[in-house]
């Protein structure tokens, strides 16, 4: 019997300019918001006052902006990085031009931004990706920028 265990990609299956689509998608719901915002201790009535939030311009709670983050980085895992990263190196140009509400389903595509050999660490590779997340409407509703340490794929021993 062959035995198939699922993983993200060697630094070497990354190309600059591919784009991933990470499905399926997730339905964003009230309990998601107001555990994700106590566990983090993020008391923002916007996130958790449905009266304070409906005198507020967008008329009701908003997700917690990192609920979002996470959870775009999240999607992309198991397509991506399962079993094959090191470390995330960093997140930049993070930004949430539109809000996500309760109800709504986020999708999350990922760009290939750039690849190159670590200089300092043999048998790995940075890959710098862009993510972004979109309601059901496709409206961008989050994009973040992300380095990540990548293991190269094993040559040799190393792959037996």
């Amino acid at each position: 019997m062959t035995e198939i265990e699922q993983r993200g990609l060697w630094f070497e299956e990354f190309e600059a300019g591919a784009v991933f689509a990470h499905r399926p998608g997730r339905t964003v719901t009230e309990a998601d918001n107001v555990m994700f915002s106590a566990l983090t201790m993020n008391s923002q009535a916007l996130h958790l006052d449905a009266a304070y939030a409906q005198t507020q311009p967008f008329g009701q709670r908003l997700m917690n902006s990192m609920w979002t983050l996470a959870t775009m980085v999240g999607l992309s895992v198991t397509q991506l990085t399962q079993g094959t990263l090191v470390a995330q190196l960093g997140l930049t140009d993070v930004r949430f031009p539109a809000p996500l509400f309760h109800g709504d389903t986020l999708t999350v595509s990922t760009e290939i931004v750039e690849t190159r050999p670590s200089a300092s660490r043999p048998g790995e590779g940075i890959v710098t990706m862009r993510h972004t997340g979109r309601n059901q409407h496709g409206e961008t509703v989050a994009v973040a920028t992300r380095a990540v340490l990548m293991r190269r794929r094993p040559t040799g021993e190393e792959a037996a």
